[in-house]
């Protein structure tokens, strides 16, 4: 009786072990880089695309790869045409969350990136001009919404386009915070 009670518990714990909040753990899905028309450090995590700038005859390839979904974190005088126009004259939901610069870098603005990263409907595109303020937002939402470790999810944001310490520091101060 005790061997069986002690493998039913070692089951028992090995199948909490592989679930989270009621659903089976799986790994996350991995960082690939991507091409798509003139789309400037352009990855791909799952539905998720982290980018550069795209050039504006590029809103119509990422409609074709099924982009439903563009967040675009540039302000408006970075860019030499109309962002918004652009990305709805393809049929496609356009989100502007702008910010430049560390000071810019607030929580609020990190709260909303991982929320609009959870909620906007998918596939998306995260972009801004290089995937510099992208990858800064993207090691927020892995590390805190996916659970991946923060030195993975730092290595990730550096590929993706992460190259400001300030706006690193920021992020992972963010994420000690909200843990």
């Amino acid at each position: 009786m005790k061997r069986f009670t002690s493998v039913a518990l070692a089951c028992s714990l090995l199948v909490l072990g592989a679930c989270q909040q009621g659903r089976a753990v799986t790994a996350p899905d991995p960082v690939e880089p991507a091409t798509c028309g003139t789309v400037r450090n352009l990855h791909a995590v799952g539905d998720i695309y982290l980018a550069g700038q795209p050039g504006p005859g590029d809103y119509a390839l990422l409609k074709e790869r099924g982009i439903k979904t563009v967040i675009d974190l540039r302000l408006d005088k970075e860019t030499d045409h109309d962002e918004a126009k652009a990305v709805s004259a393809q049929g496609l939901t356009y989100v502007h969350l702008p910010w430049n610069g560390p000071d810019q870098l607030t929580d609020a603005r990190l709260d909303e990136m991982r929320r609009l990263l959870r909620e906007a409907e998918r596939p998306l595109l995260l972009k801004c001009g290089s995937a510099n303020r992208v990858a800064a937002g993207w090691l927020a939402y892995r590390a805190l919404d996916e659970g991946v470790a923060v030195e993975t999810a730092l290595a990730e944001a550096k590929a993706v386009g992460l190259r400001t310490p300030a706006y690193e520091a920021k992020a992972l101060d963010y994420i000690q915070r909200k843990r």
